[in-house]
C-alpha cells in the first residue's frame, strides 16, 4: 500500500523552496520520480517518490500553495525536508507549471480545485 507524506509547511530559505514533511522517519532511501498528480478531492498536488517498498505520495495541500507560487516565480529548486535532511524534488517546477496550466479553466478537475488554483497560481505577478 502506498503511504502519504503530508507537507505541513512550505518556506523559502537560502534561495530554496523547502517543503516540510510531517514524518519523523528517515527518508534517505527515497528517490524522487519527477512526476506529479492532482488530488482534486483533497485540493492537493501530489509529488511521487519511490522507496524500496513502493511508491509514496508527497501530498501538497492548498494552505502551502502561496509560498510555492513565490518559489515558482523565483525559479527556486524545491526540496522535501524532514528531521534529518532534505531531498531535491527534481522537475517540481516544470510539473507544477504543467498541472497549473491544465487545471486552469478545466472543469474536469472540479470547480473548487479550478477556483483555488486560479486564485493562487493564475494571479498576475506583483
Amino acid at each position: 500500500m502506498s503511504q502519504r507524506i503530508l507537507i505541513t509547511d512550505a518556506k523559502i530559505e537560502n534561495n530554496e523552496l523547502h517543503l516540510s514533511a510531517n514524518i519523523e522517519t528517515d527518508l534517505a532511501g527515497v528517490v524522487p520520480t519527477g512526476q506529479m498528480l492532482v488530488d482534486s478531492d483533497q485540493l492537493s498536488f501530489v509529488y511521487i517518490v519511490d522507496q524500496e517498498d513502493g511508491y509514496r505520495y508527497v501530498t501538497i495541500p492548498e494552505d502551502t500553495w502561496s509560498v510555492i507560487q513565490d518559489g515558482l516565480r523565483a525559479g527556486l529548486e524545491t526540496f522535501l525536508t524532514y528531521k534529518d535532511g532534505k531531498i531535491k524534488l527534481y522537475r517540481f517546477q516544470s510539473e507544477m507549471e504543467y498541472l497549473i496550466e491544465n487545471i486552469t479553466g478545466n472543469s474536469n478537475y472540479g470547480e473548487e480545485m479550478v477556483a483555488k488554483v486560479e486564485q493562487v497560481f493564475a494571479a498576475p505577478s506583483a
